[in-house]
C-alpha cells in the first residue's frame, strides 16, 4: 500500500535517504568570558550601591574629606616615617573589614605597586633608591585608602558626600552619570551576549565580527539614551546643580575617625618640619 502511494504521489528518492547531520560545535570561551567579565562588574555596582552603612561607621562626607586629604599629604610627604605610619594605619582599618574585601584591596594596590616597582627599577641601577622605595609606598597607601573609601560606602552616599566638601557641580554630575551609564549599558551587552549565545549554532569564525556587531549596539544605544536623558532633566527644570538636602549628625564615631585623622594631619605636619629642619 505504501509503495503504490509513493508511486501515484511521485515522492523523490532524495527525500526518502535518512540524513544525520552532525553540527561541529564551537567554543563558547569568547562570549562566555565576556559574560562573566560583565557580571562581575555589574554584581560589584549593584552591591556597592546596596551596602548598608553600619551605626559604628563615620559619616560618608567626613571620610570622603580626610581621604581626600590622607591622598594629598602622602603625595606631597617626603618622609618615610609618615609614610610607615600611614601603612600601619591602613593595614589596621583593612583588619576590621571582611576577607573578600580585603583580599580584592589588597590584590589591587600589590598589582600597582609592583607595576610601580618595575617601572622605577631601572632608577635605582643608577642610584636613586629613595624613589625605588617611597614611590611604590605611596602607590599602595594612596590605592589601598581610595578603596577603603569604595568598599564601605555606597556611591549614592559618595555623590552626596562630594557636595557637601564643596565639591564642583559638573564633576559630581559626570561622576554620577558614568556609574549609571556603566551599569544600564552593562546590561544592554550583557542581553546582547545572551542572544549571541543562543543564536550561534556551529563553529564561528569571526568573533571578531560579532563583538563589532555588539560594540556598535551599544553604542548606539548610548547616543539615544543621552538625548532622551537630555530631554528628560530639561522638561524637569535641571540646571546643573545640585543641592546638598539632607544633613547628617555628628556621631561618636565621626568623633573618634575626625580625631584620628587630626593625629595624622599633626604628624605630617610635624615630619614635614623635621625634613625642611
Amino acid at each position: 500500500m505504501d509503495d503504490r502511494l509513493e508511486k501515484s504521489v511521485g515522492i523523490p528518492e532524495w527525500i526518502k535517504k535518512e540524513e544525520n547531520q552532525v553540527h561541529e560545535m564551537g567554543r563558547d570561551a569568547f562570549i562566555n568570558k565576556s559574560i562573566l567579565s560583565l557580571l562581575s562588574v555589574i554584581s560589584k555596582i549593584k552591591a556597592q550601591d546596596t551596602r548598608k552603612q553600619s551605626k559604628y561607621e563615620a559619616n560618608v562626607g567626613v571620610k570622603v574629606l580626610f581621604t581626600f586629604g590622607l591622598v594629598i599629604m602622602i603625595s606631597v610627604s617626603r618622609s618615610p616615617l609618615f609614610i610607615a605610619a600611614i601603612l600601619v594605619y591602613l593595614l589596621l582599618k583593612l583588619s576590621f573589614m571582611e576577607a573578600k574585601q580585603i583580599i580584592r584591596i589588597l590584590k589591587i594596590s600589590l598589582i600597582m605597586t609592583v607595576f610601580t616597582f618595575i617601572v622605577l627599577l631601572p632608577a635605582a641601577i643608577w642610584g636613586n633608591s629613595y624613589s625605588l622605595v617611597m614611590l611604590p609606598a605611596k602607590v599602595f597607601a594612596t590605592i589601598t585608602a581610595v578603596n577603603i573609601l569604595s568598599k564601605t560606602s555606597n556611591w549614592s552616599n559618595i555623590t552626596k558626600a562630594l557636595k557637601s566638601v564643596f565639591m564642583p557641580d559638573i564633576f559630581i554630575l559626570v561622576l554620577d552619570i558614568t556609574i549609571k551609564y556603566i551599569l544600564l549599558l552593562g546590561e544592554l551587552a550583557l542581553q546582547l551576549l545572551y542572544a549571541l549565545k543562543l543564536r550561534s549554532v556551529g563553529v564561528n569564525r569571526s568573533k571578531q565580527t560579532s563583538l563589532a556587531g555588539i560594540s556598535g549596539t551599544v553604542f548606539m544605544r548610548s547616543e539615544e539614551m543621552a538625548e532622551e536623558m537630555y530631554d528628560a532633566m530639561k522638561c524637569r527644570g535641571f540646571t546643573g546643580e545640585y543641592a546638598a538636602i539632607e544633613r547628617s549628625r555628628w556621631t561618636a564615631a565621626d568623633a573618634l575617625y575626625t580625631i584620628v585623622n587630626c593625629s595624622i594631619i599633626a604628624l605630617f605636619i610635624y615630619t614635614a618640619f623635621n625634613e625642611m629642619l
